[in-house]
């Protein structure tokens, strides 16, 4: 119960226009990431991330890429875990859990 108040609580601190741009964005890399054969736990788990060799490849393939880690990075949605991975944060992972499930998001 304290858990689903933390995540309404963090996610009442961001106006809703910006959630909005946060939610469509992560949409869209969940569906650019399928589209390159990653899967979502890719992002979400932030002990895996893409390597920058990955995000490389993904800004070619996929040339929205860019715009969208730049929103995720922005908004603090995503950051660069200690091995220089991008993952998305602990908001970023929230808001992946309530758009497309805990399995998605894998938040355990």
């Amino acid at each position: 119960m304290l858990s689903q108040h933390l995540d309404y609580a963090s996610q009442a601190a961001i106006p809703s226009n910006v959630q909005r741009s946060l939610r469509h964005c992560l949409s869209s890399a969940a569906e650019m990431l399928y589209d390159q054969g990653y899967v979502l736990e890719s992002i979400t788990l932030a002990q895996r991330g893409l390597a920058e060799r990955e995000l490389d490849a993904l800004r070619t393939q996929a040339p929205e890429w860019a715009a969208c880690q730049d929103t995720l990075e922005i908004s603090n949605a995503a950051t660069f875990n200690a091995y220089g991975r991008f993952v998305l944060t602990p908001m970023g992972r929230e808001l992946m859990f309530d758009m497309f499930g805990q399995g998605a998001a894998d938040c355990a």
